[in-house]
């Protein structure tokens, strides 16, 4: 039978697929747009199965504030390109969309859809990683902010005071994640194995230091201590020198905050998204 242009296109326009499949769809399903469809979805599908075990290493990360709601979420990608794409990005914005419209704070079936949805049409292996949402306490303030190739962002909650000036704090802190993407907030959240774990590494490096086989092992042990402690304060938030003022630490700026404003400020959710970590 006869496929008209007008068919094809409509097809098209409907799916987002080539011209020549389009055609071969409606070949195959006798001229029925929705058989054609439904065909070119299913071999969409199956090109999304093949590819479901290459890596989706690209992508980019959505942040969005409503009221005193925010919500992130990363979605992933196989190439650069696609991350780029229009549609892709509008999946990412759908993805919130539907958080804040039906409250969902966790990844539901809906929100897997809309990603294969999409999937489907360009056959390229597409994933929702992760998503978080949170919400602010009465008398804090928070900030979010979002690396310009989308590729990290973060979200930073102070909670004891909604002034502007800890807003500010908040938003800075939210640079400061970005900037040095630390593993840890605190010391205390630092696992035991990786703390053992790197004193092994620098006592080995001590044991090949000439200068140390003479000293006493109290000063030794003193050394190796001070090395451990200096590595925490490099990975852990709180410890790192301030991205906005490097005589003091993260900790020593909130404090700082604090009596500017007259509130005992702490630090309440922390969230740092760094594509594919």
């Amino acid at each position: 039978m006869e496929i008209k242009a007008s068919d094809v296109k409509a097809l098209r326009d409907a799916t987002g697929a080539g011209m020549m499949e389009c055609k071969k769809a409606l070949t195959e399903a006798n001229g029925d747009p929705a058989e054609a469809e439904k065909i070119l979805k299913e071999k969409g599908l199956a090109a999304v199965a093949k590819r479901a075990d290459r890596a989706t290493s690209e992508g980019r990360i959505f942040v969005r504030q409503n009221g005193n709601k925010l919500a992130i979420a990363e979605l992933t990608c196989e190439t650069d390109f696609v991350a780029k794409n229009t549609d892709f990005i509008a999946v990412g914005e759908a993805v919130l969309d539907a958080i804040f419209e039906k409250g969902y704070t966790k990844i539901e079936k809906e929100l897997e859809d809309k990603v294969l949805e999409l999937a489907t049409k360009i056959r390229e292996n597409m994933a929702l990683r992760r998503l978080e949402v949170i919400e602010v306490p009465e008398n804090s303030a928070a900030d979010f902010y979002v690396h310009s190739d989308f590729k990290t962002a973060a979200i930073v909650v102070v909670d004891g005071s909604s002034n502007a000036e800890v807003k500010t704090f908040a938003k800075d802190c939210c640079l400061h994640l970005a900037a040095f993407t630390p593993s840890y907030v605190t010391q205390k959240d630092v696992p035991q194995s990786y703390i053992d774990e790197q004193k092994e590494i620098f006592a080995a490096q001590m044991a090949q230091d000439e200068k140390m086989a003479s000293k006493p092992e109290n000063v030794k042990e003193g050394i190796l201590q001070g090395k451990v402690n200096k590595h925490l304060a490099e990975i852990c938030f709180v410890d790192q020198a301030f991205v906005k003022d490097d005589k003091v630490s993260v900790q020593k700026k909130l404090e700082e905050i604090s009596k500017n404003v007259g509130s005992n400020l702490s630090f309440g959710k922390i969230v740092l998204y760094v594509l594919g970590k």
